[in-house]
């Protein structure tokens, strides 16, 4: 529309280039020596313009006649070129544009315009004229140049947008919503009624007036951000405000959205507001009423959750507690992720045929896995309802772990007293054919030595009846292992070389644990000996590397080591049932799965297993125990989940022939020292000892138990920190990466790596490096002493 409508200003500019070019083409026609030629192509080209301007064009002389005018003056004036020619402008037909002139004529100096009709017999035609009289020096009028120009179209332009405006006007005062302009400044540049009305304020107290002018400084300085962010981004924003009034607060929800200029800049911002005060005060009812039932739930001492599609929409407090997941984790989970996957099958074919009418609505007992991975036995109730016009399910769920705990203990008591009266049973029935056929094979073996010692025996007569004895011996050997089942069997001690003896074992063992293991021998220099049975030694061995095998998935390695041990009184103090002495020590260890503290709580007590059902008696272990007591000697045991598990005998020294008594543990341990020891361990009573033991032989110990606590002492330490003596295995991180952290606070710290696992072990998960030293739980005081001696003088 605003290219129909020609200003004033444009037409003046108009008017000024057409002087310019007539000015022009009489400047090149002088130049062209004023001959006929040139002034009939000056006036060829004067015509042109004149009739080509999409204006109506007049020239009148000083006497106001007409001398020429074109086309469309003479379309707008509705006559003819020929009646117009010649005529006063007085006379023109519409005494509005003549009176235009007469006044441009009589006494002005500059152009005349104005809107005028122009009317004819055939119509009224809305045009602007401009009248412009030439002027000569002195002041006299030579005549003039009129222009007027059609505006039928911009008249209706503007009668249109005038319409447009006062029905826009009249929908924005009428408007029920409250509607408003600002400047960036906060200053009001227009409110309708309903705005004013909102405030309590005549409009003509607002309008240039400021937001703090019309609302409390917090209101207004809400209303203020929200204005600037809409100014500073140039985007639109909506927001909810109060309005405080003394009839109660009112609410409106308000869109801003700016104004821009050609530039792009922000330069107001209009508003709307749509009154949602009702809707708030329903809001505010429904949540109070909403909220009472939520407390219901959260506070239940049920777990109460709500599925859909597979997914938890809503979890109270107490399945929280139960799976152990957040709220917000449970909404990003389905519900099969609840459910332990050896139950998924069961649950889901229960859902198939309750939804069949195959089964009664009532509870499910399965299993699920709590985010700390530990595994639960829930009873769930669930009931079919629609939320938000969608099916969904409503589900209770109660904890029954306990109660399945004790099912299981008294099921397994059962069974365990089951076994026991079968296997006491079988042992009455094992001990009393064994005694009764080693009377035969006394027989036996007494006729084949007599007959042996006969002079007139063939030689094949003679080797036939040394098969018989060899025969009669192995038999020996069966009914011996039936007495030791039986719990009857003599028991008939040996001096014995336990390198010799394990070494003789090595192949039946491989043989035993399969060839995807590897079995490493590691026998010590200068053994003690030690006496007892061998049998019992075989059955020691036997059990451990058969436990060793089963806890190893696939490849693995088994390690059988010996060792000379001193066990002090600080030593045997925090281990109940060691005395102190000289012991053979026997360790096997593996790099199988490990156990939990659980699982070694109960590892030697009768039937317990961790096999499956017909995989193990349960006795294994209870009978290596019982031969180790029987001996006198004790076992340790170390093990964490996934770390491997290593078994410690200890049997006692044999004195040799000479009579020399055991040695007390007690000898003369290293020099005494005095440098600072930061000491790491997770076990409190080891901690403890180990502190005690460290500072009985002069040193400073900073006593950690964690690896957090370590780095924490070792930053506020003002001192040198000489020697890490850390655990291995620990809780945040293990002692490879304490040591590591250290090292850019003590650059020059030696490390000791101690472990229940032994040093092989530990080199095969890749702590040990060069340079770095280890010493095998448990040790005594001396053996501690001299190890960290030797660390503390190393290069």
């Amino acid at each position: 529309m605003k290219e129909l409508i020609r200003t004033n200003q444009e037409l003046t500019e108009e008017i000024s280039i057409l002087k310019e070019k007539i000015r022009k083409l009489e400047g090149t026609e002088a130049a062209d020596g004023h001959t006929e030629e040139a002034l009939r192509r000056s006036e060829e080209k004067y015509r042109l313009l004149f009739d080509h301007l999409p204006l109506g064009l007049l020239c009148f002389d000083e006497k106001s006649a007409i001398v020429a005018c074109n086309d469309i003056f003479v379309q707008i004036i509705g006559s003819s070129r020929e009646a117009l020619i010649g005529l006063r402008m007085l006379n023109l037909p519409d005494k509005k544009i003549a009176s235009a002139i007469e006044k441009a004529l009589n006494g002005s100096t500059g152009s005349y315009e104005g809107d005028y009709h122009s009317v004819t017999a055939k119509k009224i035609t809305p045009v602007r004229v401009v009248f412009t009289p030439l002027i000569v020096e002195g002041g006299r009028i030579l005549g003039g140049v009129g222009i007027i120009e059609d505006i039928t179209e911009r008249k209706q332009v503007e009668g249109a947008l005038r319409e447009s405006e006062a029905k826009h006007r009249i929908l924005l005062e009428e408007s029920s919503d409250p509607i408003f302009s600002f400047t960036p400044k906060g200053q009001y540049i227009y409110v309708n009624r309903a705005f004013a009305a909102g405030v309590g304020k005549p409009v003509e107290d607002i309008i240039g007036k400021t937001l703090w002018d019309v609302f409390p400084g917090e209101e207004a300085d809400k209303r203020f951000r929200a204005l600037s962010q809409v100014f500073r981004a140039g985007e639109e924003k909506v927001i909810e405000v109060r309005v405080p009034r003394t009839d109660g607060d009112r609410y409106y929800m308000t869109t801003i959205t700016p104004v821009k200029d050609k530039a792009g800049e922000a330069v107001s911002a209009i508003c709307s507001s749509k009154d949602i005060t009702e809707r708030r005060r329903m809001e505010e009812k429904l949540f109070g009423s909403e909220e009472k039932f939520r407390t219901l739930a959260e506070f239940s001492p049920f777990a109460i959750a709500m599925t859909q599609g597979d997914r938890w929409i809503y979890a109270n407090r107490a399945a929280q507690e139960i799976s152990g997941y957040t709220e917000a984790e449970f909404y990003r989970m389905h519900f099969w992720d609840f459910v332990h996957p050896d139950h998924r099958d069961m649950v889901k074919q229960r859902g198939l045929d309750r939804q069949q009418g195959k089964a009664r609505p009532r509870a499910y007992e399965f299993k699920i896995i709590a985010k700390n991975g530990v595994e639960k036995w829930v009873s769930l109730t669930g009931n079919r309802i629609l939320y938000e016009d969608k099916p969904a399910a409503l589900v209770s769920i109660i904890d029954i772990t306990e109660r399945k705990r004790t099912e299981e203990e008294k099921a397994k008591f059962g069974a365990q007293l089951q076994q026991a009266q079968k296997m006491e049973s079988v042992g009455r029935l094992a001990g009393g054919v064994a005694h009764d056929f080693n009377n035969m094979l006394g027989v036996i073996l007494g006729h084949a030595e007599l007959a042996m010692l006969r002079a007139d025996l063939s030689p094949s007569l003679r080797d036939d009846l040394t098969e018989i004895r060899k025969a009669a011996e192995r038999s020996s050997e069966l009914t011996r292992q039936l007495l030791a089942f039986a719990r009857k069997q003599t028991v008939a001690p040996k001096v014995l070389d336990m390198n010799e003896t394990v070494s003789s074992m090595l192949k039946m063992l491989k043989r035993l644990i399969g060839e995807d293991i590897d079995l490493r021998w590691q026998p010590a220099a200068d053994l003690w000996q030690v006496k007892m049975d061998p049998s019992q030694v075989d059955q020691i061995l036997v059990n451990l590397c058969v436990n060793a095998r089963d806890a190893i998935r696939g490849v693995g390695k088994i390690t059988i080591e010996t060792a000379n041990v001193d066990l002090d009184e600080e030593y045997c103090a925090v281990h109940a049932g060691f005395v102190p002495g000289e012991y053979v020590c026997i360790v096997v260890s593996d790099n199988g799965c490990g156990m939990s503290k659980e699982t070694l709580s109960h590892l030697f007590e009768p039937f317990f297993t961790t096999k499956a059902v017909g995989k193990g008696t349960g006795l294994g272990l209870a009978t290596v125990y019982g031969v180790i007591k029987q001996n006198n000697g004790f076992i340790n045991t170390y093990s964490e989940p996934g770390q491997g598990t290593t078994f410690t005998i200890y049997l006692p020294r044999e004195v040799d022939k000479a009579g020399r008594e055991w040695t007390e543990a007690l000898a003369t341990p290293a020099q005494r020292g005095h440098e600072t020891i930061l000491l790491a361990e997770d076990e409190p009573a080891i901690l403890e000892l180990t502190t005690t033991m460290l500072e009985m032989q002069g040193y400073e110990v900073l006593a950690a138990g964690t690896p957090g606590e370590a780095l924490r002492l070792a930053r506020e330490y003002k001192g040198d920190i000489h020697l890490l003596m850390t655990d291995v295995v620990m809780p945040e991180m293990n002692g490879r990466d304490l040591a590591k952290n250290l090292l850019s606070l003590y650059p020059d710290i030696k490390r000791l790596f101690m472990s229940g696992y032994t040093a092989n072990v530990i080199a095969h998960h890749g702590v040990l490096d060069k340079g770095i030293y280890f010493i095998q739980k448990p040790f005594t005081m001396k053996a501690m002493a001299d190890k960290v001696r030797e660390v503390l003088d190393s290069e």
